[in-house]
């Protein structure tokens, strides 16, 4: 089969690979139906997060399962399902409690030995626990396919760092980050039932996508002058939930810095670059509250996949541009230069 390879910075392929194979009673093969390129992938195309030459990439993908192994009972051949982006048993301490990404025999696609997303077809390890059936009639209907997709990351990463947060009816939202994942913080934080949603955004295709998902406001300052005008929108007290999204110093020091007294970040912007720019004197004098991390989509598909099914929420947007799985070094290019918010790969 085909499969997208790294090989060096900048050096992404799509080369012939071994297909995958049933190895294991707990495993099934998926036939990749929409696959995408997530930010984080990029930390690894740009040399920031080091990968062996030659190793699979991508993590967010939905497909028909092809084959099950015997002790498989909750998906078979025929079936569309969506994949986390983590995989995991199900049983484990940390799965029963729902933090799957804690799993104690789980892992992410595209790890040494183990097939990436952004291929033809990935062997899943420990299916039951893994993948979530998907109507099959939702397989015709692209739009509907780009939407469920998204439950693979970046919508379960959005509403976990909405929770994080503290999102709630009533309350005044704030979003770091401009990406897919703070869009659909967005969105998640409207769902919950905010008040008010202020994005932080200077690039309008992104900031348009922001006030669709329910943003009632739009700050497009960075750092210092992010924050004054976040607090000079709420009465000089900022908001009471902020989203970060992003993962550097930066933009922790500006979520921080707009959070109410007493209020709560949910953080889910991965650390990267330098340090973590938390103050955690101010954090404590201000009662403010720390909350986040990897996204346990997988707990969190159940209660978002009926808002997805009947067009409660819609966050196939994010999606801007299409490649096939060819083409797939180019839309690695195209969202490297910020010329794409979010790629999809059709099969």
């Amino acid at each position: 089969m085909r499969a997208t390879t790294i090989h060096a910075p900048y050096d992404l392929r799509v080369e012939d690979v071994p297909d995958p194979l049933v190895q294991l009673p707990t495993d099934a093969v998926v036939r990749v139906l929409r696959a995408c390129v997530c930010g984080s992938d990029l930390w690894a195309y740009r040399g920031e997060a080091e990968r062996a030459p030659g190793q699979r990439i991508g993590h967010e993908f939905i497909g028909v399962v092809e084959d099950a192994g015997r002790e498989v009972s909750g998906v078979r051949a025929g079936d569309l399902v969506v994949a986390p982006f983590v995989w995991s048993d199900g049983v484990c301490d940390y799965c029963e409690e729902g933090l799957t990404t804690s799993c104690e025999h789980g892992g992410m696609w595209g790890a040494v030995g183990y097939d990436g997303g952004q291929g033809e077809a990935v062997r899943v390890p420990f299916a039951d626990g893994t993948l979530v059936k998907l109507p099959s009639e939702a397989a015709s209907d692209d739009r509907l396919l780009a939407a469920l997709l998204t439950l693979s990351d970046v919508l379960g990463t959005g509403h976990h760092a909405a929770l994080g947060a503290g999102a709630r009816p009533g309350a005044t939202v704030a979003v770091v980050g401009d990406g897919a994942v703070g869009l659909c913080g967005v969105l998640a934080a409207k769902r919950l039932g905010a008040e008010r949603i202020i994005a932080l955004g200077r690039h309008t295709a992104r900031t348009d996508i922001a006030r669709d998902f329910g943003a009632t406001d739009v700050v497009a300052e960075r750092g210092e002058a992010a924050v004054a005008a976040v607090r000079e929108l709420t009465r000089g007290q900022g908001a009471h939930a902020v989203i970060e999204a992003v993962g550097t110093e930066e933009s922790m020091r500006t979520a921080v810095g707009m959070a109410r007294d007493g209020g709560a970040i949910g953080y889910v912007g991965a650390p990267h670059g330098s340090g973590t720019g938390l103050d955690l004197r101010e954090m404590f004098s201000r009662n403010i509250a720390l909350r986040g991390g990897i996204a346990p989509v997988r707990a969190y598909i159940p209660e978002l996949l009926p808002d997805v099914l009947d067009s409660t929420i819609d966050p196939s947007p994010v999606f801007d541009r299409s490649v096939s799985l060819e083409e797939v070094p180019e839309g690695y290019r195209a969202m490297d230069r910020r010329e794409a918010l979010k790629v999809i790969v059709t099969a």
